[in-house]
């Protein structure tokens, strides 16, 4: 079911009784990425999934956005759906937001589900290349810059074996908004690092990350594991850094013995 909160386009499955889990896409993607997940979770959780300012179908504006202005988006939702310490699912970009999220009121929550991200604020070199990126989309629109970035963020497994995967994503990628994706670039490069919070953290947590993910690599995913208390671990085989579409099978499974602990 779709509906429109604050402007954001909000997918819901599942019994509203159930306990709520609330997914976070990715930069470039949409709602969609977790359509493997939401599939084999809603029987026995309501799953809610959204398109996050500026991407998919929702609005866009003047692309002038900030980690703080999405963690506002997801409060509205939660509230606007009046979801009762639902669990947070977020991978890259959408676990920028979870953590964000999470240090501004953490007690909202029953769980958090960490997948190809970290807690780092971006290097000073990387907040340069992202400003390139900004310029080039400027010049030449998103077409070579979203080629670039999906490819990028698969493994070389999936690049190989999942021809239609890579294309469709790349598709879907280059219908975004420019604007929007601009916004999303600048969101990400202006974000404040949360690593101090992460022993603060109180509620059970799941990090995941990819076997081959050059962008978040295992090891490094490991390291933020090891500063949340009592957080589980579990690393993807053959996926880069877009696990839940890579190898749904085994990142369905992590998240199931995940939540069947959580009440």
């Amino acid at each position: 079911m779709k509906t429109i909160i604050n402007t954001q386009a909000v997918y819901t499955a599942g019994n509203k009784k159930n306990i709520p889990v609330i997914f976070i896409h990715g930069f470039l993607f949409d709602h969609t990425m977790w359509k493997n997940q939401i599939n084999s979770l809603s029987e026995n959780y309501y799953c809610v999934s959204y398109d996050i300012r500026g991407f998919g179908e929702s609005y866009v504006g003047d692309g002038q956005y900030t980690l703080e202005a999405y963690a506002s988006d997801l409060f509205s939702i939660i509230t606007e759906l009046n979801l009762i310490r639902p669990v947070l699912c977020g991978l890259s970009l959408g676990g920028y937001i979870a953590l964000r999220t999470l240090e501004r009121d953490q007690s909202r929550f029953r769980g958090a589900v960490l997948c190809n991200t970290k807690s780092t604020a971006d290097s000073d070199e990387e907040k340069l290349i992202r400003a390139v990126k900004i310029d080039e989309i400027n010049l030449h629109g998103i077409g070579k810059f979203t080629d670039e970035f999906i490819k990028s963020c698969f493994s070389e497994n999936t690049l190989n074996e999942n021809g239609n995967l890579i294309s469709y994503s790349i598709e879907n990628g280059c219908k975004n908004n420019p604007r929007g994706v601009k916004g999303g670039l600048f969101a990400i490069l202006s974000r404040t690092d949360t690593t101090d919070f992460l022993p603060q953290i109180k509620i059970p947590a799941l990090v995941i990350a990819g076997e081959k993910d050059k962008k978040t690599p295992a090891a490094e995913m490991k390291k933020m594991a090891g500063k949340i208390p009592d957080s589980k671990f579990t690393v993807i085989k053959n996926s880069g850094h877009i696990s839940p579409l890579e190898n749904p099978e085994e990142v369905n499974a992590a998240l199931i013995a995940f939540l069947k602990g959580i009440k």
